[in-house]
């Protein structure tokens, strides 16, 4: 069988990029522009900002990555790109970009939900074994996923508020720390221990998830601390917040890992690259004789290989799209995508 180059663009929020990937799990060449320093300036992602700056370099990442590979457009199967969920207007700029390469090199094009990439990063440097559950964990989602195989998904559970990415930038930035807070409560955390009590996560018979009372909790025990003039031991109360979130985690995906009896788990999204809570997921997963899979994590946050990945199973199924294509920002994983 031919080997099938995919070029893929993702854009859906702070970070531009595009990416060469062979038979889906190659990564022959990506380019990542990250927005990260000019939003660390606001504490946040400013949305407006953010297209603006996909628009000043999607071009230039994009013809970066074919020069880093070594290759031009004649060379290209397909062009992919990440059409949800997302900031609407960042989403557009690598959608039209995605489309007019499509349109001038007569190439098919193939729309990739964001949130089946970050599955499909599993698949760069390894293949992943069906059945399985998923986390997804990053800035703006918190899924459990049941696949019966590469093809069929079922939605689990959802956060029902803020997705644990977001909860730790608003932990941090309540601890004074700068943005991107994940990384900084992380290190913070591994220097404490678990000695400020945290409300109990897990007490919903459910795969759904809630951080945002959490967030309250520690906001709430910081504020009360200063207006009685106590310090507050910050060290101390990430490690407890952090245990917190991490126990919810485990929890609920130990629930579905036994429901559904599955012998796989694949973790995925910005927040896999947290050590501490991928040792105690593996650390579940290895009482449970169940294999674990995640990506390197260079292919956890968001990038353009992860895209390519999940677009080489679309491509299999000839699932193309044409040039009506336009973003969607609120969207979950689309069964008729594959059928």
């Amino acid at each position: 069988m031919k080997d099938v180059y995919i070029l893929a663009i993702e854009s859906s929020c702070d970070e531009t990029s595009a990416s060469i990937i062979k038979n889906g799990n190659t990564d022959i060449s990506t380019v990542i522009n990250t927005q990260i320093a000019t939003h660390k300036l606001y504490g946040g992602v400013v949305p407006e900002v953010a297209s603006r700056l996909h628009l000043e370099n999607i071009t230039l990442v994009i013809d970066e990555c074919l020069k880093k590979a070594n290759m031009s457009m004649e060379n290209i199967d397909a062009v992919a790109v990440t059409y949800g969920p997302g900031l609407l207007g960042s989403l557009l700029v690598g959608v039209e970009a995605a489309k007019t390469l499509s349109y001038i090199y007569n190439k098919p094009l193939i729309k990739v939900n964001h949130m089946m990439g970050h599955i499909c990063a599993n698949n760069i440097n390894q293949k992943l074994e069906y059945p399985l559950v998923s986390l997804v964990v990053s800035g703006g989602h918190t899924d459990l996923i049941y696949m019966e195989n590469e093809s069929a998904f079922t939605y689990l559970g959802s956060t029902l508020d803020d997705a644990i990415g977001e909860c730790f930038d608003k932990v941090a930035r309540i601890l004074s720390m700068p943005y991107p807070g994940g990384p900084n409560v992380e290190k913070l955390a591994l220097e404490g221990k678990s000695t400020y009590p945290m409300p109990d996560l897990l007490k919903d018979d459910n795969y759904s998830f809630s951080f945002s009372g959490i967030k309250s909790h520690v906001n709430n025990l910081v504020h009360n601390a200063n207006q009685r003039g106590e310090e507050i031991n910050k060290a101390d109360l990430a490690c407890s917040f952090q245990n917190a979130v991490t126990n919810a985690l485990v929890g609920k995906t130990k629930k579905a890992i036994e429901k559904y009896k599955v012998k796989n788990f694949a973790m995925c999204g910005g927040v896999a690259a947290n050590s501490f809570i991928r040792n105690n997921l593996k650390e579940m997963c290895d009482s449970l004789d169940v294999k674990m899979y995640v990506p390197e994590k260079k292919y956890c946050t968001d990038n353009a290989a992860m895209i390519g990945a999940a677009a080489y199973i679309l491509y299999k199924n000839n699932k193309f799209t044409d040039l009506s294509l336009n973003a969607k920002p609120n969207i979950q994983i689309d069964f008729n995508d594959f059928k």
